[in-house]
């Protein structure tokens, strides 16, 4: 099972930015679509941007002309650049890859989540 790492998170003040990665480790594997999800307390967790193979994009309207999302196929990693901060993106932010199996005879699908990263803008 391949293994999604976070990294990035921390606090900000309104209107600063940071910087998520996530790092995904195993073996046997290839990743499609990577995204980024959010869950602040009390509240379901919603899709924040998503990215294909290709480089595709998709962002939430809430998120769109201050996030940034990427990733590079070679590391298996991907990345969100947040700008312009808001205290409504505090949150804790999860990484999730769609991964297909290929160290098997049979090659299958399935989704793997990171263990999420804390991001909080306050002043």
């Amino acid at each position: 099972q391949v293994q999604l790492v976070e990294s990035g998170g921390g606090s900000v003040q309104p209107g600063g930015s940071l910087r998520l990665s996530c790092a995904a480790s195993g073996s046997g594997f290839r990743i499609n679509a990577m995204g980024w999800y959010r869950q602040a307390p009390g509240s379901l967790r919603e899709l924040v941007a998503s990215i294909t193979r290709g480089g595709n994009t998709n962002y939430a309207d809430s998120v769109k002309g201050r996030f940034t999302i990427s990733r590079d196929n070679a590391k298996n990693t991907m990345f969100l650049q947040m700008n312009n901060l808001k205290p409504e993106d505090t949150a804790v932010y999860y990484c999730n890859a769609n991964v297909l199996s290929t160290g098997s005879a049979v090659y299958y699908e399935y989704d793997s989540w990171g263990q999420g990263t804390q991001v909080t803008v306050s002043s």
